[in-house]
């Protein structure tokens, strides 16, 4: 097996980072509401992104999957955007330095990324790795965003009260990287943000606010949410008044809200709380495809026209 080493190049000038906190954000898995997208996206909107290390892309991305973009002019190539995977250091609002993994996620050598990035975190003494991601859920627009968390220890989201149980899902990079560094005894929390299910396909700024939240809870890092803030007042408008427009709409939110209200009213005993998503008899809730086609149909409707 080659040296995990050999997946990634340092650059010089950053002996001086240790002791910092490093937000994944890798682009590829599963990204309800383009919850982890936005947020990775403010941060770099926001903050000097520092290249501290590179990846090796060509031996981690599959080109054939995901094409990366190239600029034709006339009679000639003028531009090829390729794919960046790489550690950078960032600053937040109070100028506290934090580390941020942002890239696309790798098709291929996972074990080989996982140990790479391993070396990294042993390297700058990372104290914390974290992640985000949405995932759609039967849960209403119209009531506060919940969340699943995830650790290594669980004495890291002790005060976070379960809503799945046990399943079995398709694994990503990030999953692997987590539980590699817990086998390892670095501690990783991760947040699956629960985003509207008929809100999936879309970008859902609450979402994202929810999840750059819950990174600053977990960190202690000052992080920018304003815009996202603006930008989810001008989606709430959206929502309310396509919601409106739907009576099919309207009853598969109420029903939602039904749902919703019901588990956070029963006890919060793990062994007694019901678990999402919930549908009972009476509710008669629709599966998560048919939970939002009227309103998807109006947002469609809605870039279609111009609107975004």
């Amino acid at each position: 097996m080659r040296d995990p080493a050999d997946l990634y190049e340092l650059h010089p000038g950053f002996d001086d980072v240790a002791g910092l906190a490093m937000l994944v954000c890798l682009d590829g898995f599963v990204d309800a509401g383009h919850t982890g997208r936005q947020m990775a996206t403010a941060l770099f909107e926001r903050f000097t992104a520092e290249e501290v290390a590179t990846f090796d892309a060509d031996r981690l991305v599959d080109y054939r999957s995901r094409r990366p973009m190239m600029t034709f002019v006339e009679n000639t190539w003028t531009a090829y955007d390729a794919p960046k995977l790489a550690l950078y250091r960032m600053h937040d609002e109070e100028d506290a330095p934090f580390l941020v993994l942002h890239g696309p996620e790798p098709d291929r050598e996972w074990e080989a990324f996982a140990a790479a990035v391993g070396q990294l975190v042993d390297h700058f003494s990372v104290t914390l790795s974290i992640s985000t991601h949405g995932i759609p859920m039967a849960v209403p627009h119209t009531r506060p965003i919940t969340v699943t968390p995830h650790s290594t220890r669980p004495e890291l989201v002790e005060e976070h009260i379960p809503w799945i149980g046990r399943v079995e899902v398709p694994g990503s990079a990030v999953s692997v990287l987590e539980y590699r560094l817990g086998e390892s005894g670095h501690d990783f929390v991760g947040y699956a943000v629960h985003v509207p299910s008929y809100l999936g396909q879309s970008q859902y700024p609450r979402a994202a606010i929810a999840a750059t939240e819950y990174v600053a809870g977990a960190t202690g890092l000052a992080l920018p949410t304003a815009e996202l803030e603006e930008a989810a007042r001008t989606t709430d408008v959206d929502i309310a008044e396509q919601v409106a427009a739907s009576e099919e709409v309207q009853r598969v939110v109420a029903n939602l809200e039904r749902q919703y209200d019901d588990i956070m009213s029963s006890q919060t005993d793990p062994e007694e709380r019901p678990t999402l998503p919930l549908a009972d008899d009476e509710a008669k809730l629709p599966t998560a495809d048919e939970l939002g086609a009227e309103l998807e149909r109006y947002l469609a409707e809605r870039e279609g026209d111009g609107n975004g």
